[in-house]
């Protein structure tokens, strides 16, 4: 493995419509230490995971327009993208309502943005010894 294939920083992708709320989000990722790309509902995500290998966090808004919400995002992602990590961000909705999938974290809005990037950084060093491994 090449210098530059050992330093890459790993990709998360930040679904979410609200323009102000992924911005947010994607400061905090990229602070984390992720490269960051975009998608505004689950079918962009999806579309971005099917052609992206490079993925390996998926940080969702629950409520989004489109033909599935982030729930059915994260079901989707653990069910055809196993190795990638899951962080559910709903606004209205409390964590014991709801069913998260294997492995996926839950951070209710307002973001506690400490607690997040300690996730986030937990992730992201989980990536670079899986790296290290392979």
């Amino acid at each position: 493995m090449g210098q530059a294939e050992e330093f890459r920083r790993p990709v998360a992708l930040v679904v979410e419509d609200e323009p102000l709320q992924r911005m947010m989000a994607v400061d905090l990722v990229e602070e984390a230490g992720f490269d960051v790309i975009e998608a505004t509902n689950a079918d962009e995500a999806i579309l971005l995971l099917e052609t992206r290998l490079d993925i390996r966090v998926v940080f969702t808004d629950i409520d989004m327009p489109g033909s599935m919400d982030g729930m059915m995002l994260a079901a989707a992602v653990r069910k055809r993208w196993p190795p990638i990590e899951i962080i559910i961000t709903p606004g209205h909705v409390r964590e014991r309502d709801l069913v998260l999938p294997e492995r996926g974290v839950f951070f209710p809005k307002p973001y506690d943005s400490e607690r997040l990037s300690r996730k986030l950084v937990e992730l992201r060093l989980h990536h670079r010894l899986y790296q290290m491994c392979f």
